[in-house]
């Protein structure tokens, strides 16, 4: 049965890199008889421009309506001085909200061709390979009163809430642990339980979760120290499971240890795997038309698509395959070049991965 993606291009070089991801699935279709058709809708400051909303009615049907959705990026210099209740991440967070994509995946994997990419020693981060879980829909980025008052004398005062309920923190473990799993068993819980009560209660329920996994070795680690560990000894890590905020931080943290924020991919799901899949960084504005972005994160989005949602293992191997077939041949985007490889533009490494293919 054919499947239908949503593809969301939105702002920035999101254009541009899913562009190239496009084409990736276009050639799967082809060559390889991938059953998908794909609809595009508008998201973020592109959809604002055009409705007067981040994330109009006929995006979120669209969303609601397919298998699976493509994100490239939301954002940008131009839309900064909107109110916040109309800014292109209300697009995004829109989205994961109203699908309920409650489970963030983001992989920190090291290609052994860009060992050399990294701003850490080679031997520190050589073999690299980690999944951070965050929970996506709950926390003080959703919480619940938030805003800013003035005071009785006057001053201005901002406020956020840091909420998370129990059926929150036990649906975000059990997805960890069931990755970990299929992986080396090991699950590090994220918290600030010495000073926020919200982890404290965050902690006491992911160690009542792991009770249902005693093959698992948990352990915990205060977000500050997990920081530091991350840049001082990333290996020790295999899943990582986190809040909201904290997740946002340390993904960002352990994706530069791969050498380039513009290589790693990431999928939020809901609880039936549903997904909306995007590269973790974000719309670029400073680089955006000129050719130059990185597509490698998105295009391996794709394949963390059909491996989660779209039940296409084979095909999703194919293209982490093309992907690590181009990083052989010496080719490089300006974020990950070096002296002595092939420097290559989008559209370049986009058909490079094709050509793979």
């Amino acid at each position: 049965m054919t499947k239908k993606i949503a593809v969301l291009p939105g702002d920035g070089i999101g254009q541009e890199i899913v562009a190239e991801a496009v084409k990736v699935i276009e050639r799967l279709k082809t060559a390889y008889g991938l059953d998908v058709e794909l609809e595009q809708g508008l998201v973020g400051g592109t959809a604002y421009d055009e409705t007067g909303s981040p994330l109009p009615q006929e995006t979120l049907q669209l969303a609601k309506d397919s298998d699976a959705i493509l994100l490239g990026a939301v954002g940008g210099y131009k839309w900064e001085s909107l109110d916040i209740a109309v800014r292109p991440e209300k697009g995004l967070l829109g989205l994961r909200a109203e699908l309920a994509l409650f489970a963030n995946l983001r992989p920190a994997i090291l290609y052994p061709q860009l060992a050399d990419a990294s701003t850490l020693k080679p031997e520190v981060v050589s073999g690299l390979d980690i999944m951070i879980v965050r929970e996506l829909t709950g926390g003080i980025y959703f919480g619940q009163p938030r805003g800013v008052r003035t005071l009785d004398n006057g001053e201005r005062e901002g406020y956020n809430t840091l909420v998370y309920r129990e059926s929150e923190i036990s649906r975000i473990a059990k997805v960890a642990f069931d990755i970990a799993s299929k992986r080396d068993n090991r699950v590090c819980s994220v918290d600030k339980a010495n000073v926020l009560e919200c982890t404290e209660l965050w902690r006491e329920v992911v160690t009542k979760e792991a009770q249902g996994f005693s093959h698992i070795e948990l352990s915990h680690m205060y977000v500050d120290n997990a920081a530091m560990q991350l840049v001082r000894e990333p290996k020790q890590f295999d899943v990582m499971v986190t809040t909201n905020m904290f997740g946002d931080i340390l993904s960002d943290c352990a994706a530069m240890l791969t050498g380039s924020i513009g290589m790693l991919p990431s999928a939020s799901l809901d609880i039936n795997s549903k997904g909306m899949y995007e590269p973790i960084h974000g719309s670029a504005p400073d680089i955006a038309g000129q050719n130059v972005a990185n597509p490698l994160a998105t295009i391996l989005s794709v394949a963390m698509m059909l491996r989660y949602s779209l039940n296409d293992a084979d095909n999703a191997t194919r293209i982490e395959a093309a992907v690590n077939k181009v990083l052989d041949n010496g080719l490089r985007t300006q974020d990950i070049y070096s002296d002595g490889m092939k420097k290559v533009s989008t559209s370049e490494m986009g058909d490079a991965v094709i050509a793979a293919l």
